[in-house]
Order: C-alpha cells, then sequence, then structure tokens
C-alpha cells in the first residue's frame, strides 16, 4: 500500500528534518548577535518536538496559564508570559512556573506588582508598548491598528513611575523581513527614547519570517547587533513562532465525495473551519498538491500536480469541508487531471497556528498527529477521538 494511503486522514504530518533546518538558522542568528531566542506556543506546542528544538533555543513564550505551564514543563529554559490582561488567579498559578511576565497595561502592573513578590523566585516585570507604528496589511493581526488593546501608547507613560519594572517589549510584526523591524526600532527609539536606558532587557516580540527562503539574515543580525551596541548590551529577546515551524508541516486530506453545482466541488474530510480556520480568517489560499510518490517530507516531490488558480490548468474544481457551515470552503484549484473519489491531497505549511486552532465543531474529529523522523519513518504521535469532542462540552 502506498505510503499516503497508510496514513490516518486527516493528518497532520510535521518533517522532523524540517523543524532541524529552522532551528539551525535561528541557533545562528543568536550566535551572530548575542540575543536570546524564544518558542511562541502560540503558534507552535507540539510537546513532542521540543527535545530537537531545546537545545537551540532559550526558552519559550507564554499567553496563557496552559501554555505557560506547557512551556515549564516540556520546554525548560526560560519561561516568559504575556497576555492582554491576567486574572489574578491564573496569575497566581503561574508564578512558580515563569522567570519573566510583560503587563499590557499600567492598571495590571500596579494591580499584581505584589503578587510578583510572594513567588518562589524572582521574576522579571516588563510592560508592553505600541509603537503606533506598523506596516502591517491585515488589520486581524495588526498590533498597532487604530484603538488597538495591545500595547501601552507613550502618553500613558506621562506621571508613572518605572521603578520595579526591568522591560520592554514590543510586538508589530507579521511574516515580515528585517527592513520593518528596522524601521519599527526607529520609531520605537524616537518616542520612546528618553526611558530606554532605565530598562534592563528589550524583547522584539514575533513575527519575524527568519526562516523564510529570501529573508534577509544579515540585515536582521546589523539590526539587533546596532541596537544592542546602542543600549549596552543588553539582553535581547526575539519570539518567533511561525519561524521555528515555517514550512514544516503538512495536512493530509481524503477527497470523500464529488458532486455537481455549476462546477465540480471536492468534499474532503478536512475542514476549513476547524482544521484550518486561518484560511477564513485571514484570509489566505493554501498551496495543495497531490502526488502518488510523496515520502512524507515537509518538501513537496517535483513530480507534485499543484493546485494552480481557476482555469490555469485542465480541470478546475472547489474544495470543500464537510462540515454545516456553508462557508467552509477552502477555495477553487485547477488540477491537471480530475479528482477522484479516495485521491489523498497535500496542503503545505500547516504546522505553525493551524495545528493550534484546531476545533471539534459539528463534532468534526480532530486530524491525527504524525512525526516524520530522519530516517523517514513515521511515529503517530496522537489520535483523537469522540472523548475528546465529548470532553470539551
Amino acid at each position: 500500500m502506498a505510503l499516503l494511503q497508510r496514513l490516518p486522514s486527516p493528518a497532520f504530518v510535521v518533517d522532523a528534518a524540517a523543524l532541524d533546518r529552522n532551528a539551525a538558522t535561528l541557533s545562528t542568528v543568536k550566535e551572530r548577535t548575542g540575543c536570546r531566542i524564544l518558542l511562541a506556543l502560540k503558534a507552535f506546542s507540539m510537546f513532542s518536538t521540543f527535545d530537537r528544538l531545546r537545545p537551540h533555543l532559550d526558552g519559550t513564550c507564554a499567553s496563557s496559564l496552559h501554555e505557560a505551564r506547557l512551556g515549564h514543563e516540556e520546554f525548560g529554559g526560560e519561561t516568559h508570559a504575556f497576555a492582554a490582561a491576567f486574572s489574578e488567579a491564573d496569575l497566581t498559578a503561574m508564578l512558580p512556573l515563569i522567570d519573566h511576565i510583560t503587563f499590557n497595561s499600567f492598571a495590571q502592573w500596579h494591580r499584581f506588582r505584589h503578587l510578583l513578590a510572594t513567588a518562589p523566585h524572582p521574576i522579571a516585570a516588563g510592560l508592553r508598548i505600541n509603537p503606533q507604528y506598523s506596516e502591517g496589511h491585515t488589520p486581524i493581526y495588526d498590533p498597532c491598528a487604530p484603538r488597538s488593546r495591545l500595547g501601552i501608547c507613550r502618553d500613558a507613560f506621562a506621571g508613572e513611575s518605572l521603578d520595579g519594572l526591568s522591560g520592554l517589549h514590543f510586538h508589530t510584526l507579521c511574516e515580515q523581513d528585517a527592513d520593518v523591524l528596522e524601521r519599527t526600532l526607529a520609531a520605537v527609539e524616537e518616542r520612546f527614547g528618553d526611558i530606554l536606558p532605565h530598562f534592563q532587557w528589550f524583547n522584539f516580540g514575533g513575527g519575524h519570517h527568519i526562516t523564510r527562503p529570501g529573508y534577509d539574515i544579515d540585515r536582521l543580525c546589523r539590526v539587533l547587533t546596532d541596537f544592542r551596541h546602542r543600549h549596552n548590551n543588553k539582553p535581547l529577546y526575539l519570539e518567533p513562532g511561525e519561524a521555528v515551524a515555517l514550512n514544516a508541516g503538512v495536512l493530509v486530506a481524503t477527497v470523500l465525495d464529488l458532486i455537481e453545482n455549476e462546477m465540480p466541488i471536492a468534499i474532503l474530510d478536512t475542514s476549513c473551519t476547524c482544521h484550518m480556520p486561518d484560511v477564513l480568517e485571514m484570509p489566505y489560499r493554501p498551496r495543495v498538491y497531490r502526488d502518488t510518490s510523496w515520502d512524507g517530507s515537509a518538501i513537496a516531490p517535483r513530480t507534485a500536480d499543484f493546485g494552480d488558480e481557476p482555469g490555469i490548468k485542465t480541470y478546475t474544481v472547489r474544495l470543500a469541508g464537510p462540515s454545516c457551515l456553508a462557508g467552509d470552503i477552502i477555495g477553487d484549484y485547477s488540477f491537471s487531471t480530475p479528482l477522484r473519489l479516495g485521491d489523498r491531497l497535500i496542503f503545505e505549511d500547516m504546522a505553525h497556528y493551524t495545528m493550534v486552532k484546531t476545533t471539534t465543531f459539528n463534532g468534526i474529529n480532530l486530524p491525527s498527529i504524525v512525526l516524520r523522523h530522519l530516517d523517514g519513518q513515521f511515529e503517530l504521535i496522537r489520535n483523537f477521538g469522540y472523548a475528546d469532542f465529548k470532553s470539551r462540552l
């Protein structure tokens, strides 16, 4: 039986070799700049792969109590926390887990400052700022959009004491290059330059597409090194999430039915709304192909029949999910030959953000999780079933 037919469907297949390549690139940036790099768990939380990432990264950053616990228990190193707001119960539970915490407002800092003093070890406290500068193109992912709830604007610092605060954090990038970071830093230094000497560490957040082909790593290293030199070589953090798992995994799906309504429509066993919600939210168009010779790697075979824009290839079809949502539509693609029942389709670059956002809407099963090892062998990490649906309700 062909490999594709042996794999469960739907299934996320993560390629260890691709993760290693990304981790090595990030490690090089650390070596060249002296910065520290954290895994953003909001993007990639597949803890069965943490053993191979741990030697290259300095720890994790969490946006919730559960992420903080996962990072502390499964990854180790430094555990940083940021949230738009913390509850007292969650923050109290986090105290044994975290090393750094970033507050989103002075009000939260004032409210919870006393709690940090009760922690079993020192916790470095910082503030997230809003530089009011962004080159983001998608409003839903722009932390500096008008009336943003993320980050403290410069005017809010008036009359506030910085005593007890040691760090400053911003996160404004989304899948962007080092030139955007450079211009963002100029805005930060222009608006906040007078208070930067007070702080002992800086965090430039995530959104750095460091492992994307063509990313200007030399420029990134220059920007980071120059900033550190201007500010007495204080510790500097990056929090890439997507860059850790970029192009490191796929989602394998199967054609369940083929219907006609002004065009062919293929109903798959993977749901857009349940299994790849960013396709609807962002939105974006995932790359997809089919090839029975696929060996499970994150790199498509040279013989792959990629889905093109409608009408470019001979056969145009709409790819859709099995849920009751009318808009559960992945997109319209054209292939060289018609799809058939049972065909396996492979959606590229599905390791980051997609895996952590899946839902069981409609009781639709979650995709299995599979790891492809360096020797080409597969390990079934997790299957899901009825209990996973029921336990959430």
